[in-house]
């Protein structure tokens, strides 16, 4: 059986006088994956990534809410309560719910603010819980 390429079937692989061998690392790495897409994953995680919506709260509820601002802003004591509060997410619609208990300092109505000691700031509007022994 006589083919082809016969003559150079049992040669040596042939060696470059001009080009040095390329290292075993750097000839894998010319097959290795690369994100054509920059960024496409951080959308994907983005897009799935889930928020909630905002609940608004019964005439009911607003109005003890109301009530329960009103006894913090008259000032008679610090006290510690629990908040619960929405935070609206700023990349997408929706947003989540968190909870922090701690001493209120003050009752701001002028900036619908409610300021506790460790410096965080809840607007009124995002409350939708006040729990303590103070209520």
């Amino acid at each position: 059986m006589s083919g082809q390429y016969d003559d150079i079937i049992g040669l040596p692989p042939h060696v470059s006088e001009r080009h040095p061998r390329m290292t075993l690392y750097n000839r894998a790495a010319q097959f290795a994956p690369f994100a054509a897409l920059t960024g496409h994953d951080s959308a994907i995680s983005e897009a799935a990534r889930l928020t909630d919506t905002e609940m608004e709260l019964s005439e009911s509820e607003t109005e003890v809410l109301n009530r329960k601002l009103s006894y913090l802003q008259s000032g008679i004591e610090r006290p510690t309560v629990r908040v619960t509060y929405f935070v609206p997410d700023d990349r997408k619609n929706g947003g989540s719910y968190h909870t922090l208990t701690g001493i209120v300092k003050r009752v701001m109505p002028d900036k619908g603010v409610l300021q506790f000691e460790d410096g965080t700031d809840i607007p009124f509007c995002h409350i939708r819980d006040l729990d303590g022994e103070c209520f």
